[in-house]
């Protein structure tokens, strides 16, 4: 019988840069490291036990997932569920009770990743997805100055973005730049240290496992919009320099709005995307109903995504 081998095209991403998955996603967790060593640091054995139930977990939920779909061959050794768990954990309290963190891994590998066919198909980021669903679920555990009020820190207590919420730029006052770059603030275990975010992010871009286009843009969305707000009112809104290395900013930047899945690979629609990304993040940090508004961001930009896809430039020699 006569066989012919069918081109199979399905929707973006395309691109590829040589490597395989599992070297993509464990050269992922190196560079996301400093920053959950220096959350170890700041916040001790909880934050150990916090990040080490979630990446387990996470790895379970995919084994139950590879045992329910029948697959001969397993994915739990590829990393990627290793990296949702370790994000995830990331953006929590060290404080955060056990129960929360399970049922977080369950949202993120079998809803937000498992139930669209796995890796490459979701098309929300599933670590994003799942601290939604719970952020919206369970708002009092992501109170960062209620979760971290018995720790003993050097530096103030209170979450920099609740205290400019509350109290406008006078609350945030005694927040040096250079100190929250440190990470001297409190928050989620690894979205406090800016700086080793940012190591770990040009690490990433050098290396080609993310996009430079994708995190310098939402940055640049972010600094140029609060700029304008700052410039309008420098009473009420901080200057961008606050917002770039407070909250999950950095963190959204560098490992979450560059998830393959859900981003775009055109350059002009990867500007775009994060752009977008980063006005609706100052967006509804000042005048929303939220301290921050990061993750919020991302998952709009992820369901834009395929729009953004389409704007591209005009192919050489075609004529409207």
């Amino acid at each position: 019988m006569y066989s012919q081998k069918k081109l199979i095209v399905s929707h973006a991403p395309f691109i590829h840069e040589g490597s395989r998955v599992p070297n993509r996603n464990y050269h992922i967790i190196l560079a996301a490291l400093p920053a959950v060593l220096m959350g170890f640091y700041h916040f001790g054995l909880p934050a150990v036990g916090v990040v080490a139930l979630s990446v387990s977990s996470a790895m379970l939920w995919e084994l139950l997932a590879n045992v329910l779909r029948k697959k001969e061959k397993h994915t739990i050794g590829d990393g990627n569920a290793a990296i949702i768990g370790l994000l995830f954990a990331m953006l929590l309290p060290a404080t955060i009770p056990w129960w929360f963190i399970i049922v977080g891994t369950f949202f993120a590998v079998m809803v937000g990743q498992q139930a669209f066919g796995g890796i490459g198909h979701n098309p929300f980021n599933p670590v994003v997805f799942a601290a939604l669903v719970l952020f919206v679920s369970y708002r009092n555990y992501f109170d960062f100055n209620v979760a971290l009020v018995n720790y003993d820190f050097e530096f103030a207590a209170i979450y920099p973005l609740t205290a400019l919420k509350t109290y406008g730029v006078s609350g945030v006052e005694g927040f040096s730049t250079m100190d929250l770059l440190m990470g001297n603030q409190t928050g989620g275990i690894g979205a406090t240290f800016g700086l080793g975010i940012i190591l770990g992010g040009i690490y990433l871009i050098i290396r080609g496992f993310i996009r430079w286009e994708i995190s310098l843009s939402f940055l640049a969305g972010i600094f140029i919009t609060a700029a304008i707000f700052n410039f309008a009112n420098p009473d009420q809104y901080a200057g961008p320099m606050f917002h770039l290395v407070t909250g999950y900013t950095l963190l959204g930047a560098f490992f979450l709005a560059t998830e393959d899945s859900s981003s775009p690979v055109n350059f002009n629609s990867m500007l775009i995307y994060g752009a977008v990304g980063g006005f609706m993040t100052i967006l509804i940090r000042n005048i929303g109903a939220y301290a921050d508004g990061v993750l919020f961001a991302i998952v709009l930009i992820n369901l834009l995504a395929p729009i953004f896809e389409k704007i591209r430039p005009k192919a050489l020699g075609k004529v409207d």
